[in-house]
């Protein structure tokens, strides 16, 4: 089922993604028919998506990098049990996410990575992105 939504995700126009879902419909429709008529009823609120980027689509599918994250501070927060102030606790938060990258050395490859998908972001939403320039 995985590849029958992957070019709803993918098309380039409203109308593409439209015969994607009729297609999974004919292969998946009796199988999982709650997932069809779940689509069938968030369609309006899918079909926006599909008007920005593809650099920017792809990036907002995958939480893969925001999972791994959440992971790493469930496991920096799960043993100390409690945390005397917020303050205390956001400084935990931070340590984590700078041991990540101590050096700043992956962050060249971070950015080279994440260039298209960033330049789209700048491009898209130059009026909320102050320092778009700087990528």
């Amino acid at each position: 089922m995985k590849r029958s939504v992957k070019p709803m995700y993918s098309a380039p126009t409203v109308d593409a993604a439209r015969a994607a879902l009729d297609e999974m419909t004919e292969v998946w429709g009796k199988k999982y028919g709650a997932i069809i008529r779940l689509w069938e009823s968030a369609w309006e609120e899918f079909t926006p998506f599909l008007s920005y980027d593809s650099e920017i689509r792809q990036v907002s599918c995958c939480t893969n990098a925001i999972e791994s994250l959440n992971a790493r501070y469930r496991r920096a927060v799960r043993p100390r049990g409690h945390f005397p102030t917020e303050q205390a606790a956001l400084k935990c938060l931070y340590l984590v996410t700078r041991s990540l990258d101590p050096t700043g050395v992956g962050r060249l490859r971070w950015t080279m990575r994440w260039k298209p998908a960033l330049d789209a972001f700048a491009i898209t939403f130059r009026d909320r992105w102050p320092n778009a320039e700087s990528y």
